[in-house]
């Protein structure tokens, strides 16, 4: 548990933020890391840089009307959070789903200001989205819809301002719609006001790659750091989309056999290995469910319903949403023989599930420092952007594992100095708020 200082100022958080769970959670991990940084930079406390650092620059909400097809008025809720712009313009992504909401996007946008950090590049910490469901509405519903929430969004944004990029529900179909949107209201072509657009228009090789590639590096990373590899390993995935999907071709290609994944409906057990090419069939094109999986290859199992957590595993991969992996869950994982765990969703693990994991010594890779080669990769979109440039996939892949290798040693090393070695949560909250904290007392209370 944190010290009276820190314990006062998350008493303070809960009660400006009511109701804001998620919100909560993600600033408790934070600052339950941050005594012993306290007692070495007092000036933080000076400069009430923690107070500061929870509390966003800027949240902005706003109706986006539309109209469906069947020609009635459909109204939903937007949101922008920019929270933390010490590093550089905000960076994050938008995300459409029925259970987004204010506290949501703050535990999103609180989360992704030392992620970003991270990274070591030059953005800050921000997150948007919408309780839209894309889900079930037609391209054109879609299209309506985006457009409505960029026309309020767009005077909030820009290349040196605020840079969103897609999250759960927001892919390149959107993106597009969006952009589209941005061009036509100011009659500018400004490729570096949203990252994950379509290749023929600006946007970057291995970026659809790069959160599940980033997330395998890592715990690629912790599992070198001892003496071990990824070859022979059954992994277990949560989730089917983007992530979890480049998840498991990279486990595949370092020779670990994935033999579950997910969706909302249930699980796919496949003891021969998840046929990735049949996944990719199944979600990318023809946006079925997993549960279909099974009508070609029979000797599948589809569990309803079911925890994926119950598949015996030696490395699991929760990347689907958050909150995913309960105390129960982590216990069952530990209990059979899993040794790492990598996050390629924002905080899918409880705080009880968190525990269980330090206490049982396993090498956890928490969120904010597993899954950061999306945003890595999407920075790395804007430097090609700013600089009319387009990389090769095979360039672009270097540099995201080169990153990935910097945030673990960052990491690791941190968490070493301030006598909590092995632990990655320690080291990655940490480390991010130094470079995020020696910024701001640099610049001043702004």
């Amino acid at each position: 548990m944190y010290n009276e200082k820190l314990a006062i100022i998350y008493d303070e958080v809960t009660a400006r933020n009511p109701g804001e769970v998620e919100f909560h959670q993600a600033v408790n991990e934070v600052l339950e890391c941050l005594g012993p940084v306290l007692a070495r930079h007092p000036e933080f406390a000076q400069h009430k840089i923690i107070r500061r650092i929870c509390e966003p620059e800027r949240q902005i909400i706003f109706r986006v009307p539309w109209v469906d097809d069947s020609h009635e008025v459909q109204i939903n809720r937007g949101f922008r959070v920019e929270f933390n712009s010490a590093l550089g313009p905000y960076k994050g992504g938008l995300r459409f789903h029925p259970s987004v909401y204010l506290g949501i996007i703050k535990f999103l946008g609180f989360e992704q200001i030392f992620k970003n950090a991270l990274t070591g590049l030059p953005i800050g910490g921000g997150k948007g989205g919408s309780d839209f469901d894309p889900k079930g509405k037609s391209d054109g519903e879609i299209m309506r819809f985006c457009q409505s929430f960029m026309t309020e969004l767009y005077r909030h944004i820009g290349e040196y301002t605020d840079v969103p990029a897609g999250d759960i529900g927001v892919g390149g179909r959107e993106i597009g719609f969006m952009f589209g949107q941005y061009k036509r209201i100011t009659n500018r072509y400004e490729s570096g006001i949203l990252t994950g657009k379509g290749l023929d228009w600006g946007g970057s090789l291995v970026r659809t790659e790069a959160t599940g590639y980033g997330s395998v590096y890592f715990v690629e990373e912790m599992l070198k750091a001892r003496g071990d590899s990824f070859d022979g390993k059954t992994a277990v995935v949560s989730g089917s989309g983007n992530v979890a999907i480049y998840t498991i071709e990279k486990i595949h290609e370092l020779g670990g056999k994935v033999v579950a994944c997910s969706d909302s409906g249930g699980y796919i057990y496949d003891e021969k290995g998840i046929d990735l090419s049949s996944i990719k069939l199944l979600k990318e094109i023809q946006r079925g469910r997993v549960e279909e999986y099974t009508d070609t290859h029979k000797h599948a199992k589809f569990v309803k319903g079911g925890s994926i957590w119950d598949v015996p595993c030696e490395v699991a991969m929760p990347s689907a949403t958050e909150n995913e992996v309960s105390g129960k869950d982590a216990k069952k994982l530990v209990e059979n023989g899993c040794i790492a765990v990598g996050e390629g969703a924002n905080m899918p693990t409880t705080p009880e599930g968190v525990k269980i994991f330090l206490e049982a010594k396993i090498a956890y890779g928490p969120g904010k420092a597993a899954n950061a080669g999306g945003v890595a990769t999407s920075a790395l979109e804007m430097q090609q952007n700013a600089s009319r440039d387009s990389w090769t996939f095979e360039y672009t892949d270097r540099r995201l594992h080169t990153i990935m290798r910097n945030i673990h040693k960052n990491c690791f090393e941190t968490a070493e100095e301030y006598g909590s070695p092995g632990n990655y949560v320690v080291g990655s909250n940490i480390y991010g708020f130094l470079k995020v904290a020696h910024a701001m007392v640099a610049m001043g209370v702004i």
